[in-house]
């Protein structure tokens, strides 16, 4: 038995920094260096393997161990995933329906900003409650750049658009995992997600005019902005409130999408927006049945993935359940409850659990390769051998930043498992009683670190829990500030970063990706941080 060492050299700050190196060469890389991904990753998988060996003293074949662990869970469930929803979008585009979809978006609005609230907003935030995993960058990204957006620009809005749901993720598990783990009342905890979280997303929509057209966009688009910004907000906080945040993600986006498509048959922006050279939308209209008939993919993707998260078909899967044979565990050697965990990180010394679940059905990549399949045989304009070759296609683009998913996915688990990540969160703990004002940076860096705002609350909830009871202040406010502040670290996560450029295309330029939405990152972490410390001092 392994044990975490938490300070190994002396100073808490001076350990969390050198913890920190694989993380900081990771940005730096990116943003500096302008290094490609692929290549980041490698160098930051050495340096996790150097800092763990050299500053915790973590034996080999645990770092090993984690690294394979981290590898096998970038590839299923993220890489499978991401692998399925672009096979469903390029199925999408053979059978001819994008033509249609452009067309009926266009019969909305030929408007690019009403476009991409619509799209990478509203869209998008129903694909993060329905399926989560980097699904709605994958599908909105692609989808704007159909409609003419710029391939970095597309992959930049979506984003920096999910910072208004990722929060409550696929049926609201990152909150109910923070909860969970911290020993907070789930109502609790839902009222302080409302307090911080709901003020900043009222504003996203706001922040994607700007980003696309400058202050003169918000001008021209505030009824719009005003209301959909209001609803989507309010309808979120109130269901929070009334039923918790399992329907967060899935109900708001529908009542926005349905608003805004009614709000423009009698409003429309005095001047209509078009990226530079961004081809023009057929003005042609097509008849109901056919534009039924192109959203069909996403029709059928939303009923599947809803299916699969439906807790009577999840309890098929559960230990006891008749289909409980199709998950396959695999106890990671030399890894498997052999490192302990130590206060206060837990409430007393616990062994780490690494088992990796090969979940064949439950899965949801399964239900997108479900959905593509049925997608398929309702498509009489493309063949299951079409279709196969797609795939294909889909698999020889997306090697590449799958593969740096796996590295990094490879780097996240040597952090946990070393206990480095732990450390960088303890050092920001020692702050004492301006720590509601660093509480969301861990949040941020368990999300940066891991690409999940689940596992960021596995990792970090119990300790701003702790923390808070220890400087006597609201346990509920600091495991809602790491939530918050982990979800403005999907802007920037590697995996998201990775997908985003798979999705429009541009793979190897993820460190231009990464440059143009740092800043929108940190200034809503900036937000966060600061307006947490207000509500520390208030409650």
């Amino acid at each position: 038995m392994w044990q975490h060492l938490y300070d190994p050299i002396g100073n808490a700050y001076v350990s969390a920094l050198l913890a920190a190196i694989p993380i900081i060469f990771f940005l730096a890389s990116l943003t500096l260096l302008k290094l490609k991904g692929l290549n980041a990753a490698l160098l930051s998988l050495g340096l996790s393997v150097v800092v763990s060996i050299a500053l915790f003293g973590m034996p080999f074949e645990k770092i090993a161990s984690a690294a394979f662990f981290g590898i096998l869970s970038g590839m299923w469930p993220i890489g499978w995933i991401v692998l399925m929803a672009v096979w469903l979008y390029k199925i999408a585009v053979k059978s001819g329906k994008f033509e249609v979809i452009r067309g009926s978006i266009a019969s909305i609005s030929n408007d690019q900003r009403v476009q991409v609230i619509l799209i990478a907003f509203c869209f998008g935030a129903f694909l993060e409650g329905a399926a989560g995993f980097g699904v709605p960058i994958a599908i909105c990204a692609a989808l704007l750049v159909e409609l003419g957006f710029k391939p970095l620009k597309a992959a930049m809005l979506c984003l920096v658009a999910n910072a208004a749901s990722g929060a409550y993720g696929a049926i609201g598990i990152p909150v109910l995992v923070g909860a969970q783990q911290s020993g907070v009342p789930l109502d609790a905890l839902a009222l302080m997600m409302i307090a911080i979280i709901q003020l900043s997303t009222l504003f996203v929509p706001a922040l994607l005019i700007v980003i696309l057209d400058g202050m003169r966009g918000l001008r021209e688009t505030w009824p719009i902005l005003l209301l959909i910004g209001v609803l989507f907000s309010a309808s979120q906080s109130l269901i929070l409130y009334l039923l918790g945040p399992e329907l967060v993600d899935v109900i708001p986006p529908v009542l926005s999408m349905g608003a805004l498509a009614l709000f423009m048959q009698y409003w429309t922006p005095r001047r209509i927006y078009r990226e530079e050279g961004a081809p023009e939308i057929s003005d042609k209209r097509w008849s109901l049945p056919e534009v039924i008939r192109a959203w069909s993919p996403f029709y059928i993707l939303t009923a599947v993935i809803l299916t699969w998260s439906l807790p009577a078909f999840r309890a098929l899967f559960a230990a006891g359940g008749p289909l409980a044979f199709t998950t396959i565990p695999f106890a990671m050697p030399a890894l498997h409850l052999q490192i302990e965990e130590l206060p206060p990180i837990a409430t007393a010394a616990r062994a780490l659990p690494a088992m990796w679940n090969l979940n064949l059905i439950s899965a949801s990549g399964t239900a997108i390769l479900i959905s593509a399949l049925l997608t398929t045989a309702f498509s009489s304009s493309i063949t299951l051998r079409q279709s196969a070759g797609q795939l294909r296609q889909a698999f020889l683009e997306l090697w590449k930043p799958l593969t740096m998913i796996c590295l990094i996915m490879a780097v996240a688990y040597i952090a946990n498992f070393s206990g480095a990540s732990s450390t960088m969160g303890l050092a920001l703990a020692e702050s004492g009683q301006v720590f509601p004002l660093f509480s969301p940076v861990i949040g941020w860096l368990g999300v940066f670190i891991t690409g999940s705002v689940v596992n960021n609350n596995t990792l970090f909830a119990h300790l701003q829990a702790v923390t808070a009871q220890q400087i006597g202040t609201s346990q509920a406010l600091l495991v809602a500030a790491n939530t918050s502040g982990g979800v403005m670290a999907k802007l920037i996560s590697p995996q998201s970063i990775a997908i985003a450029a798979a999705a429009v295309n541009q793979v190897g330029k993820e460190s231009e990706i990464m440059r143009i939405t740092l800043k929108y990152s940190l200034g809503l972490l900036v937000y966060v941080c600061i307006w947490t410390l207000i509500l520390s001092f208030l409650l």
